[in-house]
């Protein structure tokens, strides 16, 4: 398991990869790590949390997920 207790950019990628991979993001690529801050890594954790406990998601969660994921998106 990874730490994830320090925010740094190297946790950011591991989980943005991991969330676009239990998503099966056909849009994966316009998610990159490089777009969030370190100022939201806190809640990037928490959406990774839930997105990491689940096996399945109905379209409403992952239209949630994406819609979370676009604000802390840096601008």
């Amino acid at each position: 398991m990874r730490n994830l207790a320090e925010p740094n950019q190297a946790n950011i990628e591991f989980m943005i990869d991991t969330i676009k991979n239990k998503l099966r993001m056909a849009s994966g690529a316009a998610m990159q790590a490089s777009n969030f801050s370190l100022d939201s890594y806190e809640d990037l954790k928490d959406v990774y949390e839930i997105v990491a406990s689940k096996d399945k998601f109905s379209i409403s969660e992952v239209e949630a997920i994406v819609s979370e994921l676009g604000q802390l998106r840096e601008k």
